[in-house]
């Protein structure tokens, strides 16, 4: 989860309601390759490939909340790829809009050529400010239906194989989804009442779970008296207002989560698909499985890794920050948060918390996770240096 801000990989195309089903294989799976990847905050898997014939290595967010597979359109022009206009929209939490392709592309990975690949142009240029890392593109459906990849964050590698029939790890869970360009799965959700519902299995949203707020005023499943923190998300289109919360627990098959930190999303533009799903589960609480997603056979095995027992994150500032020309901005700030009441402005430049320098937004927003901390952060103002401290709200404690 990016904490207070974050951003929601989930797009998907309006006029795909349904893919058809992949037909069984009986044929044993083979190993491919392997493919190391980097995590941001939240979880978020990246991972870097070439395109074509071409030397530039891009970057890859690796999201089952996207229908298909993309470009970023500043990459598109910088590699200059034909692009294809069309009528076909994607939803994002912050709007709708039309996009062009370029088409019959190829991914390059080490032992491994991804061939007939067509890519949706979208822009990620809040993408790449949210993260600190320039964002090229995201892989979705459209790689994700043809092999069995396995993502093992303990060694924070996927290994692909062809499909057919494969031996899972011993123990775990082994779930069922529907399967569409998006997967959709049951879960658990227990507060005031406890119910069963669908959600979308969506390792691109960089949170533990978000809730669509007509489940939560159709169902009466929160607490009415629970406090909500007012923060922001980041997705498609821009950014939109949420609300952060505790629940009292989430279930993942046989695996139960207690005082999972949620996010309330007014869905304006039904990205969400409520009612046929009533939120998404992101990857801040996948993180804590060794996950195998085999689209052919339309299932997804998890397995407890070495993440499975850790803490989750309570922490809120109301502070939005972004990488902006190489420096860290403050450019968002909630009112009445702890940052609005630490005295931040919008343009102050973060140069380091409690003695720690740095110019990685990453390490600064895992500082920022200090849930009931006060940090000590020093800050570029009006090309002064000025000295704020800021007390880190721990919402589990409202």
């Amino acid at each position: 989860m990016k904490k207070n801000f974050l951003f929601i990989v989930f797009i998907f195309f309006c006029c795909l309601d349904s893919i058809a089903q992949v037909a069984s294989v009986q044929t044993t799976a083979t190993f491919i390759t392997k493919i190391p990847f980097i995590q941001l905050n939240g979880g978020i898997v990246v991972v870097r490939s070439t395109i074509d014939n071409l030397k530039d290595t891009l970057n890859f967010i690796l999201d089952t909340g996207s229908g298909g597979i993309s470009l970023d359109s500043a990459t598109v022009d910088e590699l200059y790829l034909t692009k294809v206009s069309s009528d076909r929209t994607i939803r994002g939490i912050a709007g709708i809009k039309s996009v062009a392709f370029t088409n019959n592309h190829s991914l390059n990975f080490t032992g491994l050529k991804v061939d007939s690949l067509n890519f949706h142009i979208n822009n990620y240029d809040l993408l790449s400010s949210v993260y600190g890392v320039r964002i090229d593109g995201i892989i979705g459906y459209s790689f994700l239906s043809r092999y069995i990849v396995v993502i093992n964050y303990d060694r924070q590698e996927l290994e692909i194989y062809s499909p057919g029939i494969f031996i899972y790890p011993k123990g775990g869970y082994m779930m069922k989804p529907i399967f569409s360009s998006l997967v959709l799965s049951v879960f658990q959700v227990e507060d005031a009442r406890s119910i069963m519902s669908r959600f979308i299995f969506d390792t691109g949203a960089g949170l533990c779970f978000l809730f669509n707020e007509n489940f939560l005023n159709d169902s009466s499943f929160l607490k009415n008296k629970k406090k909500k923190f007012i923060t922001q998300a980041e997705g498609f289109g821009g950014k939109k207002e949420m609300e952060l919360t505790v629940i009292k627990s989430i279930s993942v098959g046989p695996y139960k989560f207690r005082k999972v930190p949620v996010f309330i999303f007014k869905d304006a533009f039904n990205v969400t698909s409520y009612p046929q799903s009533c939120g998404l589960i992101g990857n801040d609480l996948l993180k804590r499985f060794n996950v195998v997603l085999n689209y052919p056979e339309r299932t997804i095995f998890l397995k407890p890794n070495n993440r499975f027992s850790e803490n989750f994150d309570y922490s809120y500032t109301g502070l939005g920050i972004y990488l902006v020309d190489d420096t860290i901005k403050v450019i968002d700030i909630i009112k009445d948060s702890p940052g609005d009441i630490a005295g931040f402005k919008r343009d102050d430049i973060l140069i380091g918390i409690d003695n720690h320098f740095t110019n990685n937004i990453q390490t600064f927003k895992t500082a920022l996770q200090n849930a009931g901390a006060r940090l000590k952060v020093f800050i570029i103002r009006n090309q002064q240096p000025v000295t704020l401290y800021l007390s880190v709200k721990n919402i589990l404690r409202n």
